[in-house]
């Protein structure tokens, strides 16, 4: 596997974007071939060859096709096929971002995956996905750079109203506050603060609280072996009553108990190494 992150240098950029990422899978490498894709709140904007197809399971349904697609964000568990040979180039979105951009009339939008015309999305013929990808392999610095100066004049173009502010000035301050206090916070009702945020990203408070609480808990575990990891400390240290309520948990948002999860490392934060310290 081949991969790297970057955030966004431009400012008016980097309020909607929150990092671009590179994957390729070579011929001949062992990793594996349906990992899964943890629940996310945000939104991520997949460039592929025209060719390339992709197939995501999720339960009973899955999306298939080829090209550049969209992942919406999520709150179950997709499966991904990466059995052959792929490149992708990936553009996360923040969370509530995509309210704001008018990808599509029936924002929000959760759980699917869906095609995406790229040219037709800036309005511009000038991104060619098979000369950004060839730059993405090799000049990491060089491809964030165009995809800055592609993605500007469309960032520009937003809508924003009083409820993506309010979601915006929210998302921060999720990891540290009960829920039940936001809405003293910004000197409103619960209930207002609760349909600002809803309209916006899709999600509740607490859904979003609670995948955000996963990823952090994901990468706390991919930075540390088997034998280092204490389940009862970390059930305290990420809010569980318990190792077994942390258990099931984990069964019931990533479809493994702690120790399969430990042993099997088949999440895509694993694959894509999608940490806070592999990005640039």
């Amino acid at each position: 596997m081949i991969n790297w992150l970057r955030t966004p240098t431009a400012p008016e950029v980097a309020k909607y974007v929150e990092r671009y990422w590179f994957l390729e899978k070579q011929p001949g490498s062992h990793s594996y071939q349906y990992p899964k894709l943890n629940p996310d709140p945000t939104g991520h904007l997949i460039i592929a060859p025209p060719e390339q197809p992709y197939h995501y399971e999720l339960d009973t349904t899955s999306a298939k096709g080829e090209g550049c697609h969209w992942i919406f964000p999520h709150t179950q568990t997709f499966r991904l096929d990466h059995s052959q040979p792929f490149f992708i180039l990936g553009i996360k979105f923040r969370t509530g971002a995509l309210y704001s951009l008018d990808v599509t009339p029936e924002q929000p939008m959760l759980d699917q995956v869906t095609a995406a015309d790229v040219n037709h999305l800036l309005n511009s013929e000038a991104f060619n996905q098979t000369a950004i990808l060839a730059i993405a392999k090799d000049q990491p610095d060089t491809c964030r750079d165009i995809l800055d100066e592609l993605l500007l004049p469309w960032l520009f173009n937003n809508r924003e109203d009083q409820h993506s502010k309010l979601t915006r000035n929210t998302l921060p301050l999720l990891a540290e506050t009960p829920v039940s206090q936001l809405g003293d916070r910004f000197h409103c009702s619960q209930r207002t603060l609760e349909r600002s945020f809803r309209r916006v990203t899709g999600l509740t408070l607490k859904q979003c609280q609670s995948i955000n609480r996963l990823e952090m808990m994901l990468e706390y575990l991919y930075q540390r072996d088997l034998q280092e990891i204490d389940w009862v400390e970390l059930a305290y240290q990420f809010g569980f009553s318990d190792q077994p309520h942390l258990i099931r948990y984990l069964k019931s948002t990533i479809g493994a108990t702690s120790n399969v999860y430990a042993k099997q490392r088949d999440l895509t934060i694993d694959i894509y190494g999608g940490v806070v310290s592999a990005i640039k």
